[in-house]
């Protein structure tokens, strides 16, 4: 017979997957990978290091802040809470 072209080929190949499969492959939503140079590659090493440093640096300042804040809002010098020893109540 005569040779299938390869596009037919890739079609009908394509049918048969379709009809004996259900599972796809998940939408390409990035760019495909592509080649770097070294220099390039460090750069952006660098780069997305600096980047979580300081973005853990982050997130260690405001669990520290959140830590030092849940102390303060229980300190009340003017509070109801301060001047409850000071009720004297006669039980007579």
């Amino acid at each position: 017979g005569s040779p299938v072209p390869p596009e037919e080929r890739r079609l009908r190949d394509k049918k048969h997957l379709d009809d004996i499969t259900a599972a796809r492959l998940p939408p390409l939503h990035h760019s495909p990978a592509k080649l770097l140079s070294i220099e390039e590659s460090i750069a952006i090493q660098i780069q997305q290091k600096e980047a979580y440093e300081e973005m853990q640096a982050k997130l260690a300042a405001q669990k520290l802040a959140e830590r030092l804040n849940i102390k303060m809002l229980r300190f009340e010098p003017e509070g109801e809470a301060s001047m409850q020893y000071r009720e004297v109540r006669d039980e007579e």
